[in-house]
């Protein structure tokens, strides 16, 4: 009796256990392939909508800028202990006019990405302690916690003794 016990125990662990990787995507899939039907000087943004949907992200400047992101994760092998691994990292930038004309589109993958420089030079601050920037922001912050003057005024006094 427990040997079948045992044998239906096992039989449904191995039964709900999948060989198949988990891969959790994100984004716009397939948007390699769809990039491609994208021509820069004739598509506009209802193409654009109509192929890839609504931009992951926008911006404005002196033209609209649209960015797409397709991004597709799995579990790592079983020495990481399971970690979440990224195999596929697309960015798919695109500048459009105006009138609303498709300008410029760059595609970068997971390779373009690791190639980027990353310049690790930090910028120092622009003000130092006898500067007009620092002592007024000195003040307002002494107005700020002290608005009527009550603090200094004692600091006064037991100065004074």
């Amino acid at each position: 009796m427990i040997k079948i016990l045992y044998i239906i125990f096992l039989s449904l662990i191995v039964a709900n256990c999948s060989f198949k990787n988990v891969v959790k995507h994100h984004g716009v899939p397939f948007l390699e392939k769809k990039q491609a039907a994208l021509i820069v000087n004739e598509a506009n943004k209802n193409d654009i909508t109509k192929i890839l949907g609504n931009p992951s992200t926008t911006s404005k400047f002196d033209n609209d800028i649209w960015i797409y992101i397709e991004r597709k994760q799995t579990q790592s092998e079983l020495k990481n202990l399971g970690r979440m691994k990224i195999y596929k990292n697309d960015v798919l930038v695109l500048e459009i006019d105006d009138y609303g004309i498709l300008k410029k589109k760059e595609f970068y993958n997971k390779d373009d990405m690791e190639n980027i420089k990353i310049v690790e030079a930090t910028t120092q601050a622009g003000f130092k302690k006898n500067s007009f920037i620092y002592e007024f922001m000195s003040s307002m912050r002494q107005k700020i916690n002290d608005p009527l003057g009550v603090r200094a005024k004692k600091r006064k006094e037991i100065s004074q003794r």
